[in-house]
This record gives structure tokens, C-alpha cells and sequence, in this order.
């Protein structure tokens, strides 16, 4: 049997201005275009703790699936796809607004309308939520959440619309853009997701400016990362019986790692590759469940990294 070879590094000397961040790797290049590659890397405890296999494939193959199904809703970054892992892009200068937006009275940071609620909170976002919901309950309509983009490793604030624009950080008419379009990819991505057996609770965007001033999206979207998934055939009963909704669950690794050590100061014991096999399991079940497709591995025995740079080479 083959091994598979994750790709958990992506750094190509022969390409300009690169960044790296915690999954990808990214190139300027000097005619305005970015190469983005989606490595392997699993990122928890602000730090990479393992590769899956496939797992950059997967996020960056959903994306394409969902950048496709909503073109006609409002542009997006894309150019092409020379390699199953990259997606080249025009570059973007990314608006400091992150746009998410909620179906469902759920999640679990301390950001989240489910935390904020319990707490007693009905104002929020500059939104009114009724008394009475429950756990995981769908909202009247969906909501718009914006957080402020953390940079420098400091932490996303709760914003409102009122703030947004008072505070200049987007202008009454970006903010009518960008809200107009989040709202209408999330019923699209709800309606698609329900075609699939799946109910798109919630889900963040990010969004750009071209050299025109043209908001575009960017990013990824709708991906298992990005979006919270749940199965749509179980949701009812489990609401019912005030249990939690089945999900993609990708934390096999993330909850090892928690009951041996604390990750943020102590060494991270050797992860069983059994867990790293399961985690790159669900990963394709997400992307065959989410997009209706088959997978399709790149052919094995062929270092992904070979493959990528032979992919790029008209642009060395």
C-alpha cells in the first residue's frame, strides 16, 4: 500500500513575496495576482499540531465548488486552479469587517450569540433576539454577527452595523454591499446544503477591495472549517430531546491532545496516526457531502509538494 504524503509545508524559493500563514502558504506575484496553497497543516492552539492528509485538497476543492454555485451573486477572487491544493487570485486589499452570519442560536466562543444569550444578552450586533429560544434553535431570520479582524495575534470584538460605519472602518455603502451579499450567499449555501442533507447553521466571509474599489469575496467559502455543518435528518429529534446537533466532527485530534497535556505550554505528545487517519476521513466525507461529488485523490506516490511546484512553474 502506497503511504500518503501530507503536504505540510509549501514553500516554493523560486516564487515571489511570500507569507506564510497557519494553513496556507501565499505569493504576490507582480502583476497583481496571488498564489494561495492550502497545505495540510491542522491549526489549533495557535500553533500547527499535525498534517491530514488531504485536508488542504478538500477545503480548497469545496471552496471551488461553492465560489462556482455563487458567481452570479457578487465577484469573487478567483482566476484558476492550477493544482488541486492552489487557487490563484487577484489580490485583494481585505476589509478589517468579518462578516458572519447565523441561522441558528448556537456556538461556543465567547463572540457567539449562544454564549452571549445565556448570559442574558438580547441586544447584540445591533440586533434584538426574542426570549425564549433554546440551544441550537433557528433563528426568526438569519443574522449578520461582524466581528473586527484580529491582527497580531489579538482577538475578534463584536461590532454593529451603527459602529462599523461611525467608527469608519467601512463606508455606509461598503457595509450595504458586503451585508447584502452575505446574506444572499448564506440562503444559497443554505438551499444548496439542504439539496445535501445538510443544514448550514452558520458561516464567516471575508471580503476585499480590487484596485477599483470593487468589493470582492475572498477567502474561502462555505468550507468545512469556515462553516458550521450539521445533519439535517438528525437535527430534529436531537433538538427535541435538547441534545446537540450531529456534526462533521474534526476535533479527534484537537480533544487528544486536550486530555494529555495543556497544548499552550507544555510539549504535545506523538499523535497516533490512527486519529490523523480518521480526522483525513472526515474530511473527505464533508467535501462529498457537502458539494454531491466523489472525491478524487491526486495520484499516489508523487510527493505533493513535487506536484504543486511542477503545477507552478510558468510562474517561477
Amino acid at each position: 500500500m502506497t503511504e500518503i504524503l501530507p503536504l505540510e509545508d509549501a514553500f516554493i524559493p523560486e516564487l515571489p513575496n511570500h507569507y506564510r500563514g497557519k494553513v496556507r502558504e501565499n505569493y504576490d506575484l507582480p502583476d497583481g495576482r496571488r498564489i494561495l496553497i492550502s497545505t495540510d497543516r491542522l491549526s489549533a492552539f495557535d500553533r500547527a499540531i499535525a498534517a491530514i492528509p488531504y485536508k488542504g485538497q478538500v477545503l480548497t476543492q469545496t471552496a471551488r465548488y461553492w465560489f462556482d454555485e455563487t458567481a452570479d451573486i457578487c465577484p469573487n477572487h478567483v482566476l484558476e486552479y492550477p493544482d488541486p491544493n492552489v487557487v490563484i487570485g487577484t489580490r485583494l486589499d481585505i476589509l478589517p469587517v468579518e462578516i458572519v452570519v447565523r441561522g441558528y442560536l448556537a456556538g461556543t466562543t465567547g463572540t457567539s450569540i449562544l454564549t452571549m444569550y445565556k448570559q442574558g444578552l438580547r441586544e447584540m450586533y445591533g440586533v434584538r433576539l426574542p426570549d425564549g429560544l433554546r440551544d441550537n434553535q433557528k433563528l426568526p431570520e438569519p443574522i449578520i454577527t461582524p466581528t473586527s479582524k484580529a491582527f497580531d495575534g489579538g482577538h475578534d470584538a463584536p461590532l454593529s452595523a451603527a459602529h462599523i460605519v461611525a467608527d469608519g472602518l467601512l463606508t455606509r455603502e461598503q457595509w450595504d454591499t458586503v451585508s447584502r451579499y452575505a446574506l444572499a450567499l448564506f440562503a444559497r449555501g443554505q438551499a444548496l446544503a439542504a439539496e445535501h442533507g445538510l443544514i448550514l447553521a452558520d458561516t464567516k466571509y471575508e471580503f476585499g477591495t480590487d484596485n477599483h474599489g470593487t468589493i470582492v469575496l475572498a477567502d474561502e467559502i462555505h468550507t468545512p472549517d469556515s462553516s458550521r455543518y450539521w445533519m439535517a435528518d438528525s437535527y430534529g429529534a436531537r433538538f427535541t430531546a435538547g441534545e446537540k446537533p450531529e456534526s462533521f466532527d474534526k476535533d479527534f485530534v484537537r480533544n487528544w491532545v486536550v486530555a494529555r497535556c495543556d497544548p499552550y505550554t507544555q510539549e504535545l505528545p506523538e499523535i497516533p496516526q490512527e486519529l490523523i487517519a480518521q480526522t483525513s476521513a472526515v474530511y473527505i466525507q464533508a467535501y462529498e457531502m457537502i458539494t454531491g461529488r466523489s472525491f478524487v485523490p491526486p495520484p499516489a506516490g508523487q510527493p505533493p509538494l513535487d506536484r504543486i511546484r511542477s503545477n507552478l512553474a510558468r510562474f517561477f
